[in-house]
């Protein structure tokens, strides 16, 4: 393995060319997707706009600030409380050197616990803060349309849920009042430092002019070192997604070492990345070190001179050393949390941008609930495109009356699916109406209408938990009783009740411990018992053998009187039976009427019927 990681870094492509065409890939596929924009370092509307999350939890903030404060002072009067004791060696007064022990002994007894609880608190505040943020982003997420998510990789919206958010959740832990207790010792110590010496406070602040300089430096750069950082780390993402979830195409068409290159070429521009803004740090952090090492030599150099000249007591220089540490600290502190927060900043520049994402589907206002229905839908005249200039349906008219069953045939393309997304509402028309029951489909709610819609797919979705609950997924309070008879019903029972755990067997990720078939009776019993009065099958029996296509026909001839139902499908069994057949070609009607009727006009559906489905007496 070390060998093997070894010969990766020493790859022979690795040049400069070559790490320009890395970027020019990670650019590309930025402007493909990623919603990451340049923004300032510090963007006050970013900060209230995540604090209005912070404000129900106002009072144990409150708190967390006055346990701060009190910690603070005890901090800020350590040094003094050791300069006064060294003072009392120096003038032999044994009974006040044990009056300043114990005294620094309380004040470190009482700062650690005053710490303790300030952490204790904003730990929970942080954390019930995330928990809403990401409880309103599940919620805005199952709000936006399929096409947003068609456009949004998995990787990069879990990027957010989970990467983003975990940074709010340091920062609001541990950077909201890291940041303040460190301004306010700086404050302290430097008014400390001015009461015992102003002298040596002069020394001391003399090396401030170039902590601002280096800082400034660095404030400039680091911001986008950290956002280059974080939007490679969600393609990354979107990829290690993608591949996970397409690793047996991968595997079956050997392209294995293609894609563990593509992935190399993201990985080493994340750390690229990550080098640039290490490369900061190592400019930063060992400056703030030797300016403070400087001052405080400069300090006692200057107050070495002091005290031989009986001008300032030795316990006084040790504590302005002390305190020359702890002004240093909370600038070198400030600096590690300043990391924190330009993380935070483009954290928040992702996870508002997605909240601040609309729905481009939503009910209309005055949009009312439809009401029990019959299950009439007509298609008037639709229009419909998914961009301007990319016409999928032109002028497509289709009555179904309550009952009927609807085939939709036509080659690839055809638009079939689109009609079927329409009548679901995952897409408006862009000219036309879709009404049921004459009521168009914009002037009624979405949730109103999908109570009453049962949709089957094609490659069918399972979610993890046992078969039982993935049936009662259609209708969640449905007894097992109700859930069994669903599953008889479409003939998956005899299947279930032979497996060793029966309807509690667990489900794998995505059913992958059961067969296409098998995954498309659960789905299609899921549907049925959401008892709907409109059926979309979506080539619900492309995947299955014919075997079960007749499990699923018998099924279907059955629970499916009465309910209107749209079909695409390419196996003839589901066609033959349908009341009206349409046959569409790029994005029209060209034909509609029955099996018997169409195949008698000797149209393009014959043409399709005798190309695609008709098969010799005998043939498999």
């Amino acid at each position: 393995m070390a060998n093997s990681v070894a010969e990766l870094w020493k790859r022979p492509q690795d040049t400069p060319e070559a790490r320009a065409r890395r970027e020019a890939k990670v650019e590309a596929l930025l402007y493909g997707g990623d919603d990451d924009v340049p923004g300032k370092a510090y963007d006050s509307r970013l900060l209230l706009r995540l604090f209005r999350y912070v404000g129900p939890y106002r009072r144990p903030l409150i708190l967390a600030v006055i346990w701060m404060a009190v910690s603070t002072v005890l901090s800020v009067s350590g040094p003094w409380v050791v300069g006064q004791a060294i003072d009392s060696i120096a003038a032999g007064e044994v009974g006040q050197l044990q009056r300043w022990g114990g005294v620094l002994a309380g004040v470190v007894l009482f700062e650690w616990a005053t710490n303790r609880q300030r952490i204790h608190i904003m730990a929970f505040v942080g954390t019930r803060v995330v928990t809403d943020l990401r409880a309103e982003l599940f919620r805005h997420l199952h709000r936006l349309s399929l096409n947003f998510h068609n456009n949004m990789s998995v990787g990069r919206l879990m990027s957010r849920l989970i990467g983003d958010v975990g940074v709010l959740q340091e920062f609001l832990t541990w950077s909201i009042t890291g940041q303040a207790r460190s301004t306010l010792n700086l404050v302290g110590i430097s008014a400390a430092m001015l009461a015992m010496e102003w002298r040596l406070a002069l020394v001391a602040f003399a090396m401030i002019l170039p902590m601002v300089l280096l800082t400034n430096y660095w404030r400039h750069h680091v911001r986008e070192a950290y956002r280059a950082s974080r939007q490679r780390l969600s393609i990354i993402n979107g990829y290690l997604n993608e591949s996970i979830a397409g690793v047996r195409v991968t595997r079956s068409f050997n392209r294995e070492q293609r894609s563990f290159w593509h992935f190399d070429d993201l990985n080493r521009s994340f750390f690229d990345a990550n080098v640039r803004a290490t490369k900061l740090s190592a400019i930063f952090f060992p400056g703030v070190d030797f300016i403070g090492s400087l001052a405080m030599a400069l300090v006692l150099g200057v107050g070495g001179w002091l005290v031989m000249g009986d001008s300032l007591s030795a316990g006084v220089l040790v504590a302005f050393v002390l305190y020359i540490e702890r002004f240093f600290e909370p600038i070198r502190e400030l600096a590690q949390r300043y990391n924190t927060f330009q993380a935070t900043m483009t954290s928040c520049e992702r996870i508002f941008a997605l909240l601040d994402t609309e729905p481009d589907l939503a009910d209309r206002p005055g949009a009312l609930p439809i009401g029990p229905i019959r299950g009439e839908v007509d298609f008037e005249h639709v229009v419909f495109r998914y961009k301007d200039d990319e016409p999928v349906l032109e002028d497509v008219s289709i009555h179904a009356a309550p009952g009927d069953r609807i085939a939709l045939v036509g080659e690839t393309g055809a638009g079939k699916s689109t009609v079927i997304r329409l009548l679901a509402r995952f897409f408006d028309v862009s000219a036309g109406s879709v009404r049921v029951d004459g009521q168009d489909l914009r002037d009624i709610t979405l949730a109103s209408l999908h109570a009453q819609m049962g949709i089957v797919l094609q490659d069918p979705f399972l979610f993890s938990g046992t078969l039982a609950d993935n049936i009662r997924y259609g209708r969640l309070e449905a007894s097992a009783v109700e859930v069994e008879a669903a599953a008889r019903a479409v003939g998956v029972h005899d299947f279930i009740v032979a497996l060793p755990e029966g309807y509690a067997t667990r489900v794998e990720e995505n059913g992958s411990n059961f067969s296409a078939g098998q995954r498309q009776l659960i789905s299609f019993a899921r549907a049925l018992l959401a008892n709907p009065r409109i059926l979309i099958l979506d080539e619900a029996t492309s995947s299955v053998d014919t075997a079960t296509e007749q499990i699923i026909q018998r099924a279907m001839d059955t629970l499916m009187a009465g309910r209107t139902t749209f079909v695409i499908a390419h196996r003839l069994s589901t066609i033959v039976n349908a009341d009206q057949i349409i046959v569409m070609e790029r994005g029209r009607v060209i034909e509609r009427g029955s099996h018997q009727q169409l195949l008698a006009e000797r149209g393009d559906y014959y043409r399709l019927y005798t190309m695609q489905w008709h098969r010799p007496a005998g043939a498999q």
